[in-house]
């Protein structure tokens, strides 16, 4: 599989355009969960890209092998994620997989707004869709990640 387009060269005005979106929806977030949030929704979207730019990124930050590795199944790993983290996680999953067929309920919103503030939320909401938009990029252009 070789890279098709490249966006950045190709479409300049986008391509800033989704940097300075990216820099927005990041303001203000704890950058340790922002990056969890970031890996789980390229797990989810087969982003082979996103996901090694943000395990890269995230073990950057301090983040921890176990954390990495059981991403994928937070759920059943018990109290590894914070209560706050598991409730950014919940909110990504149903934002990101938008063909469940509960979208995203009223449980999990209340259970992220119960753990952020409307700013924060905002911000959490915004880095979700931000994300999520990365990984069509990167999907669609079959972006291939630089691990030799």
């Amino acid at each position: 599989m070789t890279n098709r387009i490249d966006l950045a060269k190709k479409a300049p005005k986008v391509y800033r355009a989704m940097i300075a979106l990216d820099a927005a929806a990041r303001e203000g977030l704890d950058e340790q969960l922002a990056e969890l949030v970031r890996i789980r929704a390229s797990q989810l979207n087969h982003c082979a890209y996103c996901l090694n730019m943000h395990t890269v990124d995230a073990r950057k930050g301090g983040e921890t092998e176990a954390r990495i590795y059981l991403l994928n199944a937070w759920q059943e790993a018990g109290d590894l994620y914070t209560e706050k983290e598991q409730a950014a996680l919940q909110l990504t999953e149903a934002i990101t997989v938008l063909s469940s067929h509960e979208y995203v309920s009223d449980e999990v919103y209340e259970r992220a707004a119960k753990h952020f503030g409307e700013e924060e939320l905002a911000q959490l909401i915004a880095l979700i869709f931000t994300i999520n938009s990365w990984n069509r990029i990167a999907v669609s252009t079959r972006k291939v990640p630089d691990v030799r």
